[in-house]
C-alpha cells in the first residue's frame, strides 16, 4: 500500500509544484498578446502590435537596457573579484581566513531591506549622488557572495594532481594556471556570472534603496502596478523567459554531446 502510494504521489505532487511554478509566467505569456488599453488585467483580444513593437509603452525599453546595462557591469566585475577570492580562500592559508569565510557569507544571510538600507546610508554618508554608479556598487557587493559560493565549489573539486603533473613537465604557475586550472575553472565561472547576472537583473530591494531617480525594469514594473503593468513589459518578460530557456536546453544538449562522445571513446 505504501509503495503504491509513493508511486502516485511523488509524481503529482511534483507536478502540481511545476504547474504552481509555471502559472505565473504562463500568464505573463498569454497576456503578452492582450489587446490592452490602459491596463493590461482584463482580456481584450489577441493581437500581435504589442511583439511588434515593444518599446510601445514609455520608458520600458529604457528601463530594460538600464538593467541590462547594470546587470553586465556588475557582473564583470563581481565575477572577476569573487573568482579570485574563491581560488583565495580555497589554495591558501592566511590568519582570519574563517573571519573572510564569514564576511562572504554575511549577505548573503542579511536581509535585502537591511543591506539596501545600510548601502544608502553610506552613500549618503559619502555625499555620492545616487544612480547608475550606486546601483552597480550594490549589485557588486551582494552578487559577489554568489560568485564566491559557486566558484569555491568547483575549486574544492578540482584534482591537485593535475596541476603537480603540469609543474612536473617544467610548467610555469601562470601556464599552468590558464592551460590547466582555468580551463577547469570555465564552467564553475560561468554558471556563476549567469546567477550574477540574474541576481543583478532581478533585483528590486536593494535597487529601489540606491537608485534615486534612476529607473530599472523591476523599478519600473513597481511603479507600473498601481496604474496597470503595459502588455510591453509583458512582452520582455516573456522573451528574457524564452531567451534563458533557449539557453538552458542548449547548454544541456552540448553537455549530453560531450558526455556522449566521450563515451564512445
Amino acid at each position: 500500500m505504501r509503495q503504491k502510494f509513493g508511486r502516485w504521489f511523488i509524481p503529482v505532487a511534483g507536478g502540481l509544484a511545476f504547474i504552481y511554478l509555471l502559472v505565473p509566467i504562463a500568464y505573463i505569456f498569454v497576456f503578452s498578446f492582450n489587446d490592452a488599453g490602459r491596463t493590461n488585467l482584463e482580456w481584450r483580444g489577441f493581437t500581435l502590435d504589442n511583439w511588434k513593437n515593444p518599446c510601445g509603452a514609455p520608458n520600458v525599453c529604457e528601463s530594460l537596457v538600464n538593467s541590462l546595462q547594470i546587470g553586465v557591469v556588475a557582473t564583470i566585475f563581481a565575477t572577476v573579484l569573487g573568482t579570485c577570492v574563491a581560488l583565495g580562500l580555497v589554495r591558501y592559508k592566511f590568519k582570519f581566513r574563517n573571519t573572510a569565510d564569514l564576511l562572504i557569507i554575511l549577505p548573503l544571510a542579511t536581509p535585502e531591506v537591511v543591506l539596501g538600507a545600510s548601502l544608502l546610508a553610506q552613500f549618503l554618508n559619502l555625499g555620492w549622488e545616487l544612480g547608475f554608479s550606486t546601483i552597480v556598487i550594490s549589485h557588486i557587493i551582494f552578487c559577489m557572495s554568489f560568485v564566491v559560493v559557486t566558484v569555491r565549489a568547483r575549486v574544492s573539486s578540482l584534482d591537485p594532481r593535475l596541476e603537480e603533473a603540469a609543474s612536473d613537465l617544467y610548467a610555469s604557475p601562470f601556464a599552468t594556471f590558464w592551460k590547466v586550472t582555468f580551463p577547469l575553472l570555465v564552467p564553475g565561472i560561468v554558471a556563476a556570472a549567469l546567477l550574477s547576472f540574474a541576481m543583478s537583473f532581478d533585483d528590486f530591494i536593494i535597487t529601489n534603496f540606491n537608485s534615486g531617480n534612476f529607473s530599472t525594469f523591476p523599478k519600473f514594473i513597481y511603479v507600473s502596478a498601481t496604474r496597470g503593468i503595459p502588455a510591453q513589459a509583458n512582452v520582455i518578460g516573456s522573451a528574457m523567459f524564452i531567451l534563458a530557456l533557449v539557453v538552458v536546453v542548449t547548454s544541456q544538449v552540448i553537455a549530453y554531446r560531450r558526455r556522449k562522445a566521450l563515451a564512445a571513446r
